[in-house]
């Protein structure tokens, strides 16, 4: 049987970097708001490592991202706010009363959606929207809050008038009279867009990820094969080098 050792040893390391008198210099002062950016990046790593299929940096980066939750548990117990037990217990709790079917209830017991949105009612959170992360990127927290909305039936009954209001939208982007309009209406135009990829059951912020790197490797590539800087290329010099770059990549 695997030896499998507890998380004791990571909780007395952070305790330690965090001790007032004999700590870590940068580790002691650190907040909240300070280590957040740090969890967001240390997430999107582990993203990363899955998208790579990299099995060595996973492990890496989730001990990475476990590191963070062990840092703001141990603020939270400075300020006598809570422990990280109380973190574990307060999830596996959670994750016990959203699977009723597996932890003793019947097999006809509410789904998970229905749950989480009994839990909101009870902790007076009724609405529908409540409990999207604004954190979560924008791509993402768009596609959420429209999946929430037409839970309640607030969306288009099929797909022809969403692509309308797509187009819609495209036209009241070029008739913005100022910056002001333009950045409503641009944000207008991707809420759209994320709509209609919604509807064609496509996760719009994994597709956008994989536009950008598809950018990537063909810009990349692009730069690798011309011979002259590309500041001193013209557009249609460079619009030829980009579509033979596509044919060579699709042909490979």
């Amino acid at each position: 049987m695997e030896n499998t050792q507890t998380i004791a040893p990571l909780l007395e390391i952070m305790r330690r970097l965090r001790d007032p008198e004999d700590g870590c210099e940068w580790d002691t002062v650190q907040t909240f708001e300070t280590i957040a950016p740090y969890t967001i990046e240390e997430a999107y790593e582990v993203a990363d490592a899955i998208e790579r299929k990299d099995i060595d940096a996973l492990r890496d980066e989730l001990g990475d991202l476990l590191l963070q939750v062990v840092f703001h548990s141990q603020i939270a117990s400075d300020d006598d706010h809570f422990t990280f037990q109380d973190v574990v217990d307060g999830i596996c709790d959670k994750m016990t009363r959203r699977h009723p079917h597996i932890f003793g209830a019947s097999d006809t017991s509410p789904g998970w959606e229905q749950i989480k949105a009994d839990e909101r009612a009870a902790d007076g959170k009724a609405r529908t929207l409540d409990g999207v992360a604004l954190a979560l990127p924008a791509l993402l927290r768009a596609q959420k809050i429209q999946k929430r909305a037409a839970r309640v039936g607030f969306d288009w009954p099929d797909i022809a008038p969403v692509k309308a209001k797509l187009l819609e939208e495209l036209e009241e982007v070029e008739q913005a009279q100022n910056e002001e309009e333009l950045h409503d209406e641009l944000g207008d135009l991707l809420f759209a867009a994320v709509n209609l990829a919604r509807h064609h059951k496509v996760d719009a912020e994994q597709a956008l990820r994989d536009a950008t790197a598809k950018f990537s490797t063909r810009f990349n590539k692009v730069e690798e094969t011309v011979e002259q800087d590309m500041k001193d290329m013209t557009i249609d010099e460079l619009e030829e080098a980009w579509q033979q770059v596509k044919a060579s990549l699709r042909s490979a």
